[in-house]
């Protein structure tokens, strides 16, 4: 049996979110966090003259790596090797997460501690390394907390953004062995107990995986950020260092940096700059790990590239900006998509990856209401991804017949004409001003099958009693005036 696919949830996104609907508390944790999040980032972007700039030039430097994609990670494993690396290639998940636990193997040790990494999640990195008797530890604090509670992440950025605090150390009590009985809630408690639980894993681990936020072309370097401090930890004490990298975080050249570090930090903690930025480039003998292979993973990535209007999604530096404005994110939460990428850029990135047939729920996760692409730090035009996603999905399925489909094109053939729409639109008043009277009310709640699929979600509003076309000619016979 194959383990299941983190980029694909077992229910569709409608079913899935239905369920998350009904969890007051979960709205109201995920309402609160998005809201400090996005503010934050209003005021510190707010202060950059030249922001609007700096998204251009972000967004030209990721469009012209797609361009040259073959070419910059040939050049990123000429350096990286040249500096001590061993990089390794991967076609997908299953392949990747064989090839670490090869390398795990052969260091004769048993566990490893991880630094926050998107793409370790999206290939099943820990349960894999789980059923080659390895232990995969968290150490950023938030990852730690999902893992503690036997859960999964639900944003790219904070993963445990739909616990409050209490949830936090009632989970700490209940996972943590060394932990004080008499812990409360203060946020200062929790980061102490974690810090002290972290500490012997630190001192003691001599494998360590990371993922990046960015790869260096011309030098090698792969750059990390982080906001705690345990990602330097585990970047230097260890004897051996696993870099798990999606080919698409390359940027060309080492001043590309400056404008990243700038976008970055702003769009996803609402910081001027990350706390702890860590680079490395190889090995330094007498420095750091000794030892150090780079994993460069396709998984979907190649298919995605040769899509010229879905491509774009594989310009995501993953500061989840989208997720803090979406409105279907901040009632549904990131569960709901069933994917380790949520929110917006997972509903375009997701079924990219999987293929959209296999992931077809996702595209249509959204209201287009384009409140994503305002705050894309690199212009990722989201709604217009999702539209052409859904599109190719219809694409597939033209050759089916269904009830949909036959509607569809019967309201094709009467608006191609316009004595067909307008007698169409008095049959329609007509018969909405019986039911308006039946009802008292202008909406229908509950519609027979098929239509049923629309008022199960939402109310069906009847027809209006007055076109915008007779409107407009009243008001002309009127002299322009409104009677």
């Amino acid at each position: 049996m194959n383990p299941p696919n983190p980029l694909i949830g077992t229910r569709p996104f409608p079913e899935a979110a239905a369920t998350e609907l009904r969890n007051p508390q979960l709205r109201a944790n995920l309402t609160h966090a998005t809201h400090t999040i996005r503010n934050k980032r209003s005021r510190v972007v707010g202060e950059v003259p030249d922001w609007e700039q700096l998204r251009e030039t972000g967004r030209a430097i990721k469009a012209d790596v797609l361009r040259r994609l073959p070419e910059l990670l040939e050049q990123f494993e000429a350096a990286a090797t040249a500096a001590g690396a061993t990089v390794h290639w991967a076609r997908d998940a299953a392949e990747a997460c064989a090839l670490i636990a090869r390398i795990i193997h052969a260091t004769g040790h048993r566990e490893v501690v991880k630094v926050k990494s998107m793409a370790t999640q999206e290939i099943g990195l820990n349960e894999a390394l789980e059923a080659e008797g390895i232990a995969a530890y968290e150490t950023d604090l938030a990852e730690l907390i999902v893992q503690l509670a036997d859960d999964t992440p639900s944003h790219i950025l904070v993963p445990a953004i739909h616990y409050n605090r209490s949830q936090i150390r009632d989970i700490f009590l209940r996972r943590m062995s060394d932990v004080d009985p008499s812990l409360s809630d203060q946020p200062a408690e929790l980061a102490e107990a974690a810090r002290k639980h972290l500490r012997r894993r630190f001192l003691n681990a001599k494998v360590a995986i990371s993922g990046a936020n960015f790869a260096i072309a011309e030098t090698g370097t792969l750059v990390v950020v982080e906001s705690e401090g345990n990602g330097r930890m585990c970047l230097t004490l260890p004897e051996t260092l696993i870099s798990v990298v999606g080919i698409e975080k390359i940027l060309p050249t080492f001043n590309d940096l400056e404008v990243f570090l700038q976008l970055l930090p702003r769009s996803s903690t609402g910081e001027r700059m990350n706390p702890y930025t860590s680079m490395w480039t190889g090995v330094t003998p007498g420095d750091g790990p000794q030892n150090v292979h780079i994993v460069l993973i396709d998984n979907g990535r190649t298919a995605t590239l040769a899509d010229e209007v879905g491509r774009q999604a594989l310009a995501c530096i993953r500061c989840s900006a989208c997720l803090n404005v979406c409105p279907v994110y901040e009632r549904t939460g990131g569960h709901a998509y069933g994917s380790v990428y949520p929110g917006p850029i997972g509903a375009i990135l997701s079924p990219q990856l999987t293929g959209v047939a296999r992931n077809s729920s996702l595209p249509f996760a959204s209201s287009l209401c384009g409140a994503c692409y305002d705050v894309c730090p690199v212009k990722i035009n989201i709604p217009e991804v999702l539209v052409h996603l859904r599109q190719e999905y219809v694409n597939d399925k033209r050759d089916q017949t269904s009830a949909e489909r036959a509607a569809m094109r019967a309201l094709a053939w009467v608006m191609r004409d316009s004595r067909r729409w307008s007698t169409a639109l008095r049959a329609a008043r007509t018969g909405g001003g019986v039911l308006a009277s039946v009802l008292r009310r202008p909406r229908v709640r509950h519609m027979p099958w098929p239509l049923s699929a629309w008022t199960s979600s939402r109310d069906a509003p009847l027809p209006a009693q007055e076109t915008f076309r007779e409107w407009w000619a009243r008001r002309e016979r009127n002299g322009g005036e409104e009677r």
